[in-house]
């Protein structure tokens, strides 16, 4: 599968250029271009129909250089808590606040994460990358780390493991889950394996067996983990990255 592209925009005019650099307004840009405090190659320049080369042209503002985004972007994100993945922010910070890119409008999150739980999000603004990342029918598993409020002995970690392979039909649910993997690294830690991302799946699926999980993270979608990231922290993927989805 190849890398999924749009049509690249290679020439712009100057006030959409800045509007879409910095989220200024088209007439906001163009007041600081009557101010003298745009430059395209070491020239103030003032007029706003001017176009430029987006990949060529050396675009300033007061002496900081502007860019926009030629092509879709691919990023993940090591997301902490108290940040709600929405579009808009209601009681908490959004997620996109984190990351420093132009044109955080267009983007778009692949398997949303509730605002107590961590760990790795996808972001892009190609549509049809991010729907092959959470359709269950490719089949890009999601591992879990969670933290459970009650011990289970050996006993129900057993018949835990046993019964989320086989799938667990979930209160108001039509179909069981699809089969996963649940590991126990003791007796209140445990490890999700999942292919598919029901609402709020992770913590109902503990709820079935009579518990609360009290900690949740995502450590890994598909073959994307988050070595090397901090919480808050996030990087741009590979070409390699992006065409394994």
């Amino acid at each position: 599968m190849g890398i999924p592209k749009r049509m690249v925009v290679k020439r712009m005019r100057l006030d959409k250029f800045i509007s879409k650099a910095t989220e200024l307004s088209r007439k906001e840009s163009k007041k600081i271009m009557h101010a003298g405090e745009i430059t395209v190659n070491d020239q103030i320049v003032k007029d706003p129909g001017l176009h430029v080369d987006i990949a060529n042209d050396d675009v300033m503002w007061a002496g900081e250089p502007l860019s926009v985004a030629t092509g879709n972007r691919y990023i993940l994100l090591h997301k902490p808590e108290g940040f709600e993945c929405t579009l808009k922010a209601k009681e908490y910070p959004i997620v996109t606040e984190l990351i420093a890119v132009p044109e955080l409008g267009s983007l778009r999150i692949a398997g949303r994460l509730d605002v107590d739980t961590t760990g790795a999000l996808l972001i892009s603004d190609d549509g049809g990358w991010l729907h092959r990342v959470t359709s269950p029918k490719h089949e890009h598993a999601k591992v879990y780390e969670l933290t459970l409020a009650d011990a289970m002995d050996s006993d129900a970690q057993e018949k835990a493991v046993k019964k989320v392979a086989e799938g667990i039909l979930l209160e108001g649910d039509h179909e069981p889950t699809k089969p996963a993997i649940l590991e126990f690294i003791d007796e209140t830690h445990a490890r999700l394996t999942l292919e598919q991302g029901k609402y709020h799946q992770v913590k109902r699926m503990m709820g079935y067996f009579g518990n609360k999980v009290v900690e949740l993270h995502r450590a890994s979608i598909g073959h994307i983990n988050l070595d090397g990231l901090d919480k808050g922290d996030s990087r741009f993927l590979t070409a390699e990255e992006v065409a394994k989805f």
